[in-house]
């Protein structure tokens, strides 16, 4: 389900935007709005993450999930 609103942004964004569209890099201004929200809930949860391993010490059996996610970053493009 989607839900259409309406946001207003500076002139210097849509710009960006709008090139992003122009060369194929997302389909369309909605898809561009959706890709950035995502990467930036995507980051809010590992800030979030680092937070509780910061406050709770290290996790020995996490050591080589991290250690391999270190060496092998992800693609957060979408």
């Amino acid at each position: 389900m989607t839900i259409q609103i309406t946001v207003r942004l500076p002139d210097e964004l849509v710009a960006f935007v709008d090139e992003l569209v122009a060369s194929g890099t997302v389909a369309s201004r909605a898809e561009a709005v959706t890709w950035a929200l995502r990467r930036d809930r995507r980051r809010r949860t590992a800030l979030a993450d680092a937070e509780i391993l910061r406050e709770q010490g290290a996790d020995p059996e996490l050591e080589a999930i991290v250690a391999h996610t270190a060496a092998h970053p992800a693609d957060l493009g979408d």
